[in-house]
């Protein structure tokens, strides 16, 4: 399968470039994983922001693309239940999956809207740099759990 994400700003902290160009090189034996890299619409007041970022991001996405939303308030799933999702979309066909980590200030309505998943990695509030690191990392538990190899206890 094809992971995509699609990032609003770039990873500025040391550790967490680290943490993410790690768990890529991991991802790479089992998985192609792209990244794209979206400028944040700073100096923008937050609802001029969103929209601006929205649509950046919504340029990058295709018709095809299975598109998981990080947000807030979506979904709160387990590594499990990611291992499960992610399965059941490749044995149905799907071969992308595209994960979007809006802006500072969340997603537009336009943005939630063409999302398949509103996905949440917690009912915390998360800065989305700490969130790309995390979906990574989930990412590469989730593949290990398909696969029953070990990381996941």
């Amino acid at each position: 399968m094809h992971f995509r994400i699609i990032a609003v700003g770039r990873l500025r902290e040391p550790y967490l470039a680290a943490a993410a160009a790690d768990f890529r090189r991991r991802l790479a034996p089992y998985h192609r994983v792209e990244e794209i890299e979206l400028r944040a619409a700073d100096g923008e007041r937050p609802a001029a922001a969103m929209t601006l970022e929205a649509a950046a991001i919504l340029r990058c996405v295709a018709p095809h693309d299975h598109v998981w939303l990080l947000e807030r308030t979506g979904d709160e799933l387990s590594s499990i239940e990611v291992a499960e999702r992610l399965e059941r979309l490749a044995v149905g066909g799907i071969s992308r999956v595209t994960f979007v980590v809006a802006g500072t200030y969340g997603a537009a309505p336009e943005l939630a809207a063409r999302a398949d998943l509103c996905w949440s990695l917690s009912r915390l509030t998360l800065l989305h740099e700490w969130a790309r690191a995390l979906v990574l990392e989930q990412l590469y538990r989730a593949t290990k759990i398909a696969k029953n190899e070990p990381y996941h206890h």
